[in-house]
């Protein structure tokens, strides 16, 4: 078996790529977009981070996350949101010819891959980039041709707040896409 190598940098920022088993296009989907947002609720009450930056596309999402001071538990809370999710949309995206013996031992569904891509920030300018990329992936993937025509994402917080303009974001820019770009 695999052993992966996480970062553990205790109250860090990171940036997570979560991609649904076999590129599903249904987290978008009302639903499963419900099941979420609790699912991150639920888990934020017991196992606290903030959330920097979100997009969510129909078969992945990107966020970054900053952990409380003394924690690097990110495994933790992806495995739970992970689990509330699968277990409040029940057998509505079950699919068989997903559910490999591994998933069923492991009492796994069949919505989402089973790890995860992080990336520890690693200063002002890579926390930038990556929200850039981010906040760009929709206009990536042909799903929009400007930032602020995407519902799912904290662009809107964001403009709001004047970290970005509301036009920021149209064509694609071969600076917006990362070195480690894998979707």
């Amino acid at each position: 078996m695999s052993r992966y190598r996480r970062a553990n940098v205790k109250g860090a920022t990171y940036f997570f790529t979560v991609v649904t088993e076999r590129r599903q296009r249904i987290l978008t989907n009302e639903d499963v977009r419900e099941a979420l947002r609790a699912a991150i609720f639920k888990v934020r009450a017991s196992h606290p981070f903030e959330i920097d930056a979100w997009v969510l596309l129909p078969d992945h999402l990107h966020c970054i996350w900053t952990l409380p001071e003394g924690d690097a538990d990110f495994s933790t809370r992806w495995r739970l949101i992970k689990r509330e999710v699968t277990v409040a949309i029940g057998t509505k995206y079950f699919r068989d010819d997903l559910h490999t013996d591994r998933r069923a031992q492991k009492q796994q569904g069949t919505i989402w891959q089973q790890r995860f891509w992080e990336h520890l920030i690693r200063d002002d300018n890579d926390y930038a980039a990556h929200m850039d990329y981010l906040h760009f992936n929709p206009v990536k993937h042909g799903l929009v041709k400007t930032v602020n025509e995407w519902p799912w994402s904290s662009f809107h917080r964001l403009v709001k707040e004047d970290v970005y303009s509301s036009n920021w974001g149209g064509e694609v820019s071969k600076s917006l896409v990362l070195e480690h770009d894998e979707d």
